[in-house]
């Protein structure tokens, strides 16, 4: 889940940062889908990283993982990309224990009350990355490792100067393509009508995606995405919801 996030001063830490487009040329600044800024961790949400990253945190090594031998088993995979505070990745996890979950999400408050929560349900079928989405899925995820990738309510960078910045992008996607099986589900919601707009046509320029449900492919809410609270004050404020699902062909 996204917040709208403000400008900061501080330094980005080394490697957090992420080309939308192919490699980046020397000396060039990277375009970023996202500011890093660490806001409030509370003690229980930094005590969780001493008491249970080495249970549920992956550390970020730049080399392919072998995800049976991440969960010590072969299941199918479901990838969640910017997980905000984690309450629909935990529910998910506990209620679908037969797929292995896998999270990404750079902030680390979110990160430490996903944490304390897998560790409540002593969850094992979630393991975490706290780094850059693009990095993770270009050097630690295999080809072809996933069966779905859920991105959900992406910042949308609503100024026209910062669309740039926007998460699903043509590269973005074709990346995806390339880590999720033929079949397998790439789901996306936004509370945004504009960057729904954006998002279906990114994706109708990809061979690799086919739009699912009619020639829309928008939804109710699938009974897996639960309404969290943040969506339900989107809700309130008069955001209507598009969930956009293509197959993986």
């Amino acid at each position: 889940m996204y917040k709208i996030r403000t400008l900061t001063p501080a330094p980005l830490p080394r490697g957090e940062g992420f080309y939308l487009n192919n490699e980046a040329p020397k000396h060039h600044r990277a375009i970023r889908s996202f500011v890093l800024r660490e806001g409030r961790i509370t003690p229980a949400q930094q005590r969780a990283f001493a008491e249970h990253w080495a249970r549920y945190g992956v550390d970020y090594t730049g080399t392919f993982r072998d995800l049976d031998t991440l969960f010590d088993r072969h299941a199918p995979r479901v990838l969640e990309i910017g997980f905000g505070n984690g309450e629909a990745l935990a529910w998910a996890g506990e209620h679908d224990p037969a797929r292995d979950y896998l999270g990404i999400e750079v902030h680390r408050p979110g990160v430490g009350r996903l944490m304390n929560a897998l560790a409540a349900r002593v969850a094992r079928n979630v393991r975490l990355w706290s780094h850059d989405a693009v990095e993770v899925l270009r050097n630690e995820i295999p080809e072809a490792a996933l069966d779905e990738v859920r991105i959900w309510f992406p910042d949308p960078w609503h100024k026209k100067r910062h669309h740039k910045r926007r998460l699903i992008q043509p590269a973005f996607v074709e990346l995806l393509a390339t880590r999720v099986k033929p079949g397998g589900l790439l789901h996306l919601a936004t509370d945004w009508a504009e960057y729904a707009l954006h998002m279906r046509e990114v994706l109708a320029t990809q061979a690799g995606w086919r739009l699912r449900e009619g020639d829309s492919g928008e939804s109710r809410r699938p009974a897996w995405r639960i309404e969290t609270r943040f969506e339900q004050r989107g809700l309130k404020l008069g955001h209507a919801v598009t969930d956009l699902l293509y197959d993986r062909v």
